[in-house]
């Protein structure tokens, strides 16, 4: 199934669970979890949240940012690969003065 991402309504979603800022997202999702291209403007973040029933993988596109996983601060770039398993804590930040753009997969378990 090919998942073509500018084809997709882009939705703006503020203070994504309890965040600052907002974040921009095309995503497509059904019953088995959500695949997101997502772009956080300089200074938003996507707040603290727990992978009750999923975990998450998110691949940094494009920017600079930084994320909080399990109380560790671990910065991203390009290329920069992030996993936060099911039944853990994680926060996506931009801290840079660019957007932040990535690709996310959040696969229910």
């Amino acid at each position: 199934m090919l998942i073509d991402f500018s084809a997709l309504p882009e939705t703006v979603v503020p203070h994504m669970r309890d965040g600052a800022g907002e974040v921009h997202l095309r995503k497509f999702a059904d019953d088995r979890g959500k695949i997101m291209r997502g772009r956080l403007p300089a200074g938003a973040t996507i707040g603290l949240h727990v992978h009750e029933t999923s975990s998450e993988v998110i691949y940094i596109l494009s920017g600079t940012g930084r994320v909080l996983c399990d109380g560790i601060d671990e910065p991203l770039a390009p290329g920069s690969c992030h996993y936060c398993p099911k039944g853990h804590a994680h926060s996506l930040i931009n801290d840079s003065e660019g957007d932040l753009v990535f690709l996310a997969v959040v696969p229910e378990q």
